[in-house]
């Protein structure tokens, strides 16, 4: 492994679609993701986010704050949309607490930290208990994956969920993995997930994109032991999450390790 330099993404030319990107259009297509929803931010845009339990959310961290300013959003701006497709939600929520990774800052230069702490879960004013809905299931093991799948809203298909049904993990360091998926502006808080017995299991979160020696890639924050310290927060009244979850080792500024093949121009990343 080598390391590769990560900075800031200066353009922000709309990335080629990869071949494999479906956008789900029926109400067939997307029955079994209508845990994942729109999550509407106050007026200020939206980000994608999935129901994991009928009454908790999970997203990225930065979807929560104001771009601006930095500043929190105010709660009852927040709504989830679960399933929305052409207009229309399965089901309609706003938020009641959030909770965050205690390590999480909007403004952290080191991109390895700064995705791998991206990560938030809401509680919804009331829970969603709707047969057409059935929360996702989050991965509690951590393993090694060299394909995962990835579901999503984003520019210019706000609509209606895209499947992204195969992409590689190029490599992974602590927390952080680095995805083949094709990603775009409102595809943060998207699950990233692996399919067992036909059931989606929720492996990671979308909290960035990249461009890396000219291919479109995406960064994303493993999820597998954040799950029950989030809760815990949010059951203790606490918005600010104290998480288990292992330090992410020191490198060099702005460097993350990314296997040989990739090395060259460098990676430079945006929050979508």
């Amino acid at each position: 492994m080598k390391p590769l330099l990560l900075a800031l993404l200066v353009t922000t030319a709309a990335p080629a679609y990869a071949e494999d990107l479906l956008e789900l259009n029926t109400a067939d297509q997307v029955r079994a993701y209508t845990a994942v929803g729109r999550l509407e931010l106050d007026g200020r845009g939206f980000c994608t986010a999935t129901l994991v339990t009928t009454d908790l959310v999970l997203t990225a961290a930065h979807c929560l704050f104001n771009k601006r300013t930095g500043q929190r959003l105010p709660l009852d701006g927040l709504t989830f949309n679960a399933g929305m497709r052409n207009g229309r939600a399965e089901a309609t929520r706003i938020a009641r607490r959030a909770a965050i990774h205690k390590d999480y800052t909007l403004t952290n230069p080191d991109p390895v930290t700064s995705v791998s702490t991206d990560l938030a879960l809401i509680e919804l004013a009331q829970p969603i208990r709707n047969g057409r809905i059935t929360p996702m299931m989050v991965e509690r093991n951590r393993r090694t994956l060299s394909q995962v799948a990835l579901v999503s809203y984003a520019k210019d298909r706000t609509e209606a969920l895209s499947l992204e049904r195969s992409c590689d993990v190029l490599a992974q360091e602590s927390s952080v993995q680095v995805l083949s998926c094709d990603v775009d502006f409102g595809a943060s808080g998207a699950p990233v997930f692996v399919m067992e017995a036909g059931v989606p299991r929720v492996v990671a979160v979308v909290s960035a994109k990249a461009d890396m020696d000219g291919q479109k890639v995406a960064l994303a924050a493993g999820v597998e032991t954040t799950m029950d310290t989030l809760r815990l927060a949010l059951q203790d009244g606490v918005v600010t999450a104290r998480t288990g979850l292992p330090q992410v080792r020191s490198v060099a500024p702005a460097r993350a390790n990314i296997p040989t093949q990739m090395t060259g121009a460098g990676a430079k990343f945006l929050r979508p």
